[in-house]
């Protein structure tokens, strides 16, 4: 589940795990599909088993199966 607030705030719920982690890409893997997040200045502010929460300037969020 994505949870997103503007263009700054994401939080997205029972995921598996980070793939790749940078600046400008995220791409976290979920039970069904991939999560590509692109953007500037991103963060993973915190993280749990559960739930992340990712800050920064979002640009595009796209799903890859």
């Amino acid at each position: 589940m994505l949870t997103v607030t503007g263009r700054r705030e994401l939080y997205i719920s029972n995921y598996k795990g980070i793939l790749e982690y940078g600046d400008s890409f995220l791409r976290i893997q979920t039970k069904t599909c991939r999560i590509i997040v692109s953007g500037t200045r991103l963060a993973v502010d915190y993280y749990t088993s559960e739930e992340m929460k990712i800050t920064g300037f979002i640009d595009c969020i796209q799903y890859e199966s």
